[in-house]
């Protein structure tokens, strides 16, 4: 790469070559590269008629669908910071991010402008204007007639790509959400890393059912498919024969797909693999994919089912699997602009192929050298804590073979400190995911006066009833270390999840509470499940 770029020029290279190829399909209807070029246009001069101006933020709670592609170019080229927000996070929740970001603006579809949790209050009081409605289906609806008045705008010129671009709030998973903060740069590189690096091209047809208010998502879409001068498709459907009638309709070529679904998918009786005929690879980010299910899903269906490891501190994607390649228990190679290295606690790079903390950096070789840069920094409520340093500790616990391939172990700030011992919760969950009738785990560690923490787990089953906590137990005896069996194991029929599919860690602790405390061994406590 000669230079960054500004999102403003993401469109150019298919607007000189092909204007009239499709760049994004939607519930809605279709955009061309030429129609998504001038209403992104249209858009960024209402957006400015409604005071939006360059560092200003602006939060989107919108639908998978054209508008929400249409308003991320409008701020990128407004060179304003666009902020995602949830549309199923609860009132509290987005009144906490709103109170964060504080937006100059907030957009926002129909149900979440009727709806009780919709954070019209917290745009009062902080003296900002009501949400503005995004409505496609009503023509007369102020963001159409804001269009519709600014149709031949000119394009601006393009902002400083190094810029603040765009606040990613983490999942939460452990805390309160963090405001990840990146520039364009760094929202351009992994897409136009991924698509070089894959050889995609025009006949890509990218899909995500996974909601574009996550900022990997944006990336993941319109970013890769413009890189690649193909289209992104979107649904907000997320049940598997919604998806599958999806992909069979779209053509979808390649599409995120989380463990849950694909499980989901590969037990639907009634769907042949010629429905997921189009599909040339799927991608399992988003949770811990079983090697068990990625080769059930190869073998029925034909399509290989990819190993990432991203994190929305990157952005997104670090490694993926090379195209026709896997090694069972890794997540792939760096991508190319990336520099992969594992160290021990004082930051002294380990022996290839043992544990330690995962690190990520620019490439030091080849044409991606140097063009890496971490994130900015934190969003604050006051504004901008900047990053500091070239390299970026992901607090993740991995190792890299001879070969550059990473396999993740654990997160670091997940360790279990049991009575001492250290405890990597994915070792005990990779056991119970083996007991019939687990579809996934997730352990934990609880405070314990004696013992610091004591270890206990959460197990989703496949139907009400395929297991139970004792079965669990003795399944973990039998193949764990003592001081690892968990002392208790909630059965529930789902785990509370995140919007990307990934179970809410801190939200698992209250269940043990109102379950009553653990003992030894098997409890006759009453199950969550039913």
């Amino acid at each position: 790469m000669t230079r960054a770029r500004a999102i403003t020029e993401a469109l150019d290279a298919v607007l000189a070559d092909a204007p009239d190829r499709p760049a994004v399909v939607g519930p809605s209807g279709t955009l061309t590269y030429a129609a998504l070029d001038a209403v992104a246009d249209a858009a960024a001069g209402f957006l400015a008629e409604r005071g939006v101006r360059p560092g200003d933020r602006v939060a989107a709670a919108l639908p998978n669908d054209l508008d929400i592609v249409v308003a991320f170019h409008a701020v990128a080229r407004l060179g304003a910071i666009w902020v995602g927000l949830g549309r199923a996070l609860a009132r509290p929740e987005k009144d906490a991010l709103l109170a964060v970001a504080r937006p100059a603006l907030v957009l926002v579809d129909p149900a979440g402008y009727a709806a009780e949790h919709e954070p019209r209050t917290t745009a009062r009081a902080l003296g900002r204007p009501s949400p503005l409605l995004v409505d496609p289906a009503d023509p007369s609806g102020d963001w159409a007639a804001g269009l519709r008045a600014h149709a031949g705008a000119p394009r601006r010129p393009a902002p400083d790509p190094d810029l603040p671009a765009a606040i990613a709030f983490t999942s939460g998973t452990t805390g309160l959400p963090r405001g990840v903060v990146h520039s364009q740069r760094n929202l351009l590189l992994p897409a136009a890393a991924l698509a070089a690096d894959r050889g995609y091209d025009g006949s890509l047809r990218k899909g995500d059912c996974l909601p574009l208010t996550i900022l990997n998502l944006v990336v993941l879409t319109t970013l890769l498919t413009s890189a690649a001068g193909g289209c992104c498709v979107l649904t907000d459907r997320r049940d598997a024969r919604g998806v599958a009638a999806w992909i069979e309709r779209e053509s979808v070529t390649v599409w995120n797909g989380v463990p849950a679904l694909l499980h989901s998918l590969l037990h639907d009786p009634e769907l042949t693999p010629e429905r997921l005929a189009s599909l040339t690879e799927v991608w399992s980010g988003g949770a811990n994919c079983p090697e068990e299910l990625r080769a059930a899903f190869r073998d029925r269906f034909g399509v290989p089912v990819c190993a990432t490891y991203g994190l929305t501190e990157a952005p997104t994607v670090v490694t993926i699997d090379p195209p026709g390649r896997h090694v069972p228990g890794a997540s792939g190679v760096p991508l190319p602009h990336l520099d992969v290295r594992v160290v021990d606690d004082e930051g002294v790079p380990v022996p290839t192929g043992e544990l330690g903390e995962i690190l990520v950096r620019a490439a030091h070789a080849g044409p991606w050298q140097g063009a890496y840069t971490p994130m900015l920094g934190e969003w604050t409520s006051d504004g901008l804590v900047s990053f500091q340093g070239a390299e970026l500790r992901t607090g993740d616990i991995g190792r890299v073979d001879g070969d550059g391939w990473l396999s993740i172990h654990d997160r670091l700030k997940l360790l279990i400190m049991r009575g001492g011992a250290n405890i990597y919760p994915a070792e005990v969950e990779r056991v119970l995911a083996q007991v019939d009738g687990v579809r996934e785990a997730v352990a934990l560690g609880l405070p314990d006066p004696r013992l610091g923490q004591r270890v206990v787990a959460v197990a989703e089953v496949t139907r009400p009833g395929a297991t139970d906590e004792a079965t669990c137990i003795a399944h973990c005896r039998a193949s764990l270390a003592r001081y690892k069996v968990p002392e208790r194991v909630l059965v529930l029929d789902a785990l509370p999840r995140n919007a990307m599919g990934k179970p809410l860690r801190a939200a698992l602790p209250a269940l043990f509470a109102s379950a009553g405390e653990p003992g030894e061994g098997a409890s006759t406590a009453p199950r969550p499940a039913t």
